[in-house]
């Protein structure tokens, strides 16, 4: 069942190298909220391109991936929030694999909305993305800012 008004869609990019975790995502998303306009980048400079030319209308979240070739999520992360306009003030969640508290912190001062260790299970994502979709962002923002899942 949708969380949103059928009339409405929330528009959600996707950077990640990993074909697989975009398949996953992707269905994931697409579960929680069939009427999600989804754009999917395999890496920071397709992503980046994305943004530059297809940002009409503004996407609501973009999910990156720290570990790509070409840009790597923390580049693009820093890039976004450098750009004129109101592209610098997209929600950006960072979904990796890594733990790393050295990696959150990163991405936190580079101005992640958001920090979640991908899961490991189908479900456990679609729980995920549910919350992202129902999260009021005004009361979160100065509350935890990563999530182990």
């Amino acid at each position: 069942m949708s969380l949103i008004n059928q009339n409405s869609h929330r528009y959600i990019y996707i950077a990640d190298d990993d074909e697989d975790d975009r398949t996953l995502f992707t269905e994931a998303i697409l579960e929680v909220d069939p009427f999600v306009i989804l754009k999917e980048a395999q890496d920071g400079i397709e992503l980046m391109h994305i943004v530059d030319t297809l940002s009409n209308p503004l996407p609501d979240i973009i999910f990156l991936d720290i570990n790509m070739p070409k840009k790597d999520g923390f580049e693009c992360l820093e890039e976004i929030r450098k750009q004129d306009g109101a592209i610098k003030d997209v929600k950006v969640i960072i979904l990796s694999t890594s733990s790393n508290p050295e990696d959150i912190e990163k991405a936190l001062e580079l101005g992640a909305t958001f920090y979640a260790v991908k899961p490991s299970r189908f479900e456990t994502l679609k729980l995920f993305l549910e919350d992202v979709l129902k999260t009021n962002w005004e009361v979160l923002k100065n509350k935890k800012k990563f999530r182990l899942i």
